[in-house]
């Protein structure tokens, strides 16, 4: 390959096929990739689905905080060692999904009593504008350029490092009102940022082809269905937070 593609999802970047290559064995192949994302949205959806179980039964939010820590922290531990040990993912991706589903499920239904059908509404359009984009993509509507790539990933970077400042500006009592809070300037700034996650996804399609034409090893397409999922659940949770926003206003 001439030039390996950029993206600015982390489990998905430049440098993932470098080496990868051996020529010999089982390839890589889009079938496979989109099958193994099956599963792994299988996985999310069926601990997504426990977690609000264990919710509806209590109604207290303390009943699935424990479930939420297990799921934000451990999932991203594994989505490290996973980005960073690739041979892993056969194994890691399905343990991501299942500690991630924890997490989305516990969080949707504590919101959902708040919020009712947010949830539902949340995944629509999720699952909707993937499709969208699938199909967008394989139409040849949208073209993944050097220029594409770049744009996203600066505003990928840019979104990431916002949200890293208001973290650690947080311990001191600053936070950022007008961008969090459901006026005009916070729906305004969730619509960008949903807009830039679900562009990830075109990068990601794009990441996922280009394995499949060099013929990398059949273990990346667990890799690459980790990417994608890294993506979703990162798409999911901004619309669940724009939408908390727009019932808020």
């Amino acid at each position: 390959m001439a030039q390996l593609m950029k993206t600015s999802n982390p489990a998905l970047n430049a440098q993932v096929f470098r080496g990868q290559y051996t020529g010999v064995g089982d390839a890589m192949t889009l079938e496979g990739t989109v099958n193994k994302t099956g599963v792994l949205l299988l996985c999310t959806t069926a601990t997504a689905a426990w977690a609000w179980h264990v919710f509806m039964q209590t109604r207290s939010a303390a009943s699935v905080l424990p479930l939420l820590g297990i799921g934000l922290i451990g999932g991203f531990i594994v989505a490290l060692v996973v980005t960073f040990k690739k041979t892993w993912a056969p194994v890691g991706a399905p343990v991501y999904a299942l500690l991630e589903g924890l997490a989305l499920g516990s969080l949707s239904a504590v919101l959902e009593v708040r919020f009712p059908g947010i949830a539902i509404q949340s995944v629509a359009l999720t699952f909707g504008t993937l499709l969208v984009l699938l199909l967008v993509y394989r139409a040849g509507i949208v073209r993944v350029t050097d220029k594409f790539r770049l744009g996203v990933f600066a505003a990928t970077g840019g979104i990431a490092l916002f949200y890293l400042a208001e973290i650690v500006l947080g311990f001191f009592g600053i936070h950022f009102a007008s961008i969090n809070g459901s006026g005009a300037i916070g729906i305004g700034f969730s619509v960008f940022v949903v807009i830039i996650a679900a562009l990830n996804l075109v990068l990601d399609f794009d990441f996922v082809e280009s394995g499949v034409r060099v013929g990398a090893p059949k273990y990346m397409e667990w890799y690459g269905a980790f990417g994608l999922m890294v993506t979703l659940v990162w798409l999911y949770l901004e619309i669940f937070r724009l939408l908390t926003k727009v019932r808020n206003n």
